[in-house]
């Protein structure tokens, strides 16, 4: 006996991760009812190609469920026998989710309590680092017939609980998987059918409260995990957002990848100001610093505004800041750590009797304001400071695409830039979204970021 209640073990075989893009391609379940136990499998056929990926480590192939009967034929079959169970899976979100959508597609309502098995191996095992289903065989000494079949995964996990019942006993196994089974804690007035069909995939999500405003907007590469964990259901992350009001409806969107997530997020803030989002934003007074000759040939930065100046195709620009004070105080900064003169770059104006700036008493100028530096030493490293916040210029002809590719499943997404302007994003070749490019700090750091350093999974396409 596992536990008081009917248990259904459950491991699925599929086309790819992505459980809605994806179809189910083994079943595989061991029902338990006190002693007596049932084992059945069976092949479906996707409706769709099984990726080479998928069939090198699975060794399923199209050819083997060319005959095999469509979800939609077992599904009346397979819903009877899980109805009414505890499911236990290893990673039970994944078969869950699979579940849910498979049979959502058919019309038929499946809900169940859900147990696992990666959470209850962490909890009964703390010593022990990988909790994988390949880690549990090997730890267990579990012996299996083949692996990545979904019947023999499936006995895998019934071997494994019950040698964590031997080694632990019935009631602190069942006191674990209690802990495990409690209910996600969604805010009040959120359907809890809302809170299980978040997916577990990249993504943007938004929070509204009771007159429709927009809390709050946040991205994350598991749209549940992140959403969750704002309620407590899962560990909260470092310097999380507090949202006081009460939140009344969530909506979220996939995305392909990552960059594609933090781009909608940018986006998602600026066309919904939600009040505890800062970061984001478009500032209305984006400035940078140009360097400018003086009569007496000392270079001095002067501050130029986005909305004078073509941030996008100058290569004479130092820094971006949201406002001409923030500005100020990263001159004042990069003067103090450099021994630049203040007066040389107009942050302290030259008196009349034209003698020292401040910083010079205090040992921080050479003296450029006194002619102890000429210009040009004083300009080499006023240049050599202001390197570092140096704006990158636009290194391509014309547009360029940054293409974010399913790894299993092959689906792809594009979001197209010109001179660090966003253009849009694409799922399928086409014209490029027209609009009116408009620079900004955020867009241009996350491309920048990107440039410098791509991202698993994505690649850059010059159009």
């Amino acid at each position: 006996m596992l536990f008081e209640r009917p248990c259904a073990i459950v491991d699925l075989e599929t086309t790819g991760g992505h459980i809605s893009r994806d179809r189910v391609t083994e079943v595989g379940v061991i029902l338990i009812d006190g002693e007596r136990v049932e084992r059945f499998d069976m092949l479906v056929n996707p409706g769709q190609p099984i990726p080479p990926f998928i069939e090198q480590i699975t060794g399923i192939s199209d050819a083997m469920v060319a005959d095999a009967p469509p979800f939609a034929d077992i599904a009346a079959r397979l819903l009877d026998k899980l109805r009414g169970r505890l499911l236990i899976a290893h990673n039970v979100r994944f078969d869950y989710g699979f579940l849910k959508n498979e049979f959502k597609r058919v019309k038929l309502p499946f809900r169940s309590e859900v147990l696992c098995t990666v959470k209850l191996s962490r909890l009964l095992y703390p010593q022990h680092f990988k909790h994988s289903l390949d880690s549990i065989i090997a730890r267990h000494g579990i012996v299996q017939a083949e692996r990545h079949r979904a019947l023999a995964d499936a006995d895998a996990l019934y071997q494994f609980l019950q040698q964590a019942i031997a080694e632990h006993g019935q009631q602190q196994v069942e006191a674990q998987a209690a802990l495990l089974m409690a209910a996600p804690a969604a805010p009040p007035g959120i359907d809890p059918e809302v809170v299980e069909q978040l997916p577990d995939v990249p993504g943007v999500y938004s929070f509204y409260g009771d007159d429709g405003q927009a809390l709050y907007v946040g991205r994350s590469d598991n749209l549940r995990r992140r959403v969750l964990a704002h309620f407590g259901a899962e560990p909260r992350p470092h310097k999380d957002v507090r949202i006081g009001e009460p939140i009344k409806r969530i909506e979220w969107q996939e995305t392909v990848g990552d960059f594609g997530a933090q781009l909608q997020e940018l986006q998602l803030i600026r066309a919904l100001q939600p009040l505890h989002n800062l970061r984001g934003r478009l500032s209305q007074e984006l400035c940078s610093l140009q360097l400018t000759p003086l009569d007496s040939g000392f270079l001095t930065p002067r501050i130029v505004l986005a909305s004078e100046v073509d941030f996008s195709r100058l290569d004479t620009l130092y820094g971006l800041f949201r406002s001409q004070k923030e500005a100020k105080k990263a001159l004042a900064d990069l003067c103090a750590g450099n021994g630049l003169c203040q007066t040389c770059l107009a942050l302290e104006k030259r008196g009349a009797r034209k003698g020292a700036c401040s910083a010079f008493a205090l040992g921080r100028c050479k003296g450029a304001c006194i002619g102890r530096e000429d210009a040009d030493s004083h300009n080499q490293r006023l240049q050599q400071a202001l390197s570092r916040l140096k704006l990158q210029s636009w290194p391509y002809p014309g547009a360029v695409a940054v293409r974010e590719t399913d790894p299993v499943s092959g689906q792809w997404q594009e979001h197209l830039f010109e001179r660090w302007c966003y253009l849009g994003s694409r799922r399928e070749e086409a014209a490029a979204p027209q609009g009116t490019p408009t620079f900004d700090a955020d867009t241009y750091k996350l491309l920048a970021a990107f440039l410098r350093k791509p991202q698993p999974d994505a690649e850059l396409r010059v159009l």
